[in-house]
């Protein structure tokens, strides 16, 4: 059965109507060589959404991850004749089969949870497609030589180009492409602090349970402290905020180091 690119509500429903299948695949480039600070972080928030949903999947690293992407962006879901790229649409996705992590959460809190998820893509994956493509250090170091790394030459430069063009355009619309890199490391300080406040003492952004605001900001929190850049400041404005460490930790012990052990 050829798959079916999931673009509407009729679809979505269509979706629901199944059970979660043994055999779905979630599509990333690879980790060691490839893949970039901002697709790093959705993809890792999307695996983190997955477990937390108790669902089951196998990972797939491919060289033209983003290019086999229906809209082009990371990650995509295989599942059935199903094919849903990117973190929202796959949890509305995955909403339609009764799964959800909001359940717990009344209206006033789930339109607070969606606040939080824009404030974090407007402002930490925008700082980072902005550290990545725009700040020429990182660029010339760090991005052309691993999103090029997996095509031949003249293709990797061509492709490079474009997708330097692509970001920039991007980040134009967004009123980032403008700023310098003192005003994008204060845009994601207001950030962090924003979410740390949010945060406060609980173990979750909401009480006791995750939801996807917690895999989102897992994600890209994790993301930034993990990936060696020329200059560490994203890792370090991080690092000021114990209790949002202390969310990545409890996240990467409770969803991977418990699963993958549970898994061997």
């Amino acid at each position: 059965m050829p798959s079916v690119l999931l673009t509407d509500s009729i679809t979505v429903e269509l979706g629901g109507s199944e059970p979660w299948p043994q055999n779905v695949e979630l599509y990333q480039p690879h980790e060691v060589e490839q893949i970039l600070l901002p697709d790093n972080s959705v993809c890792l928030a999307v695996q983190t959404f997955l477990k937390m949903c108790g669902l089951s999947y196998k990972l797939q690293m491919a060289s033209n991850a983003e290019h086999m992407s229906p809209s082009g962006r990371l990650p995509f879901l295989h599942c059935g004749a199903f094919v849903v790229a990117e973190l929202d649409p796959i949890v509305a996705f995955i909403n339609t089969k009764g799964i959800t992590l909001t359940e717990h959460l009344d209206s006033s809190q789930k339109a607070d949870m969606r606040a939080y998820i824009s404030l974090v893509n407007n402002v930490l994956a925008n700082a980072e497609h902005y550290l990545s493509w725009c700040d020429n250090v990182t660029y010339q170091e760090v991005t052309k030589p691993r999103y090029g790394s997996v095509y031949t030459w003249p293709i990797s430069q061509i492709l490079t180009h474009q997708k330097k063009k692509h970001v920039n355009k991007r980040l134009t619309a967004t009123g980032w492409a403008n700023k310098n890199i003192e005003e994008v490391y204060t845009e994601v300080e207001n950030c962090c602090m924003a979410l740390s406040e949010r945060l406060s003492t609980q173990p979750y952004f909401f009480n006791n349970k995750p939801t996807e605001l917690d895999a989102l900001v897992f994600g890209h929190l994790f993301t930034i402290l993990t990936t060696p850049l020329p200059d560490n400041r994203l890792a370090t404005i991080v690092r000021e905020h114990r209790n949002l460490l202390d969310l990545c930790q409890r996240i990467e012990h409770e969803y991977f180091e418990k699963t993958d052990n549970a898994s061997m």
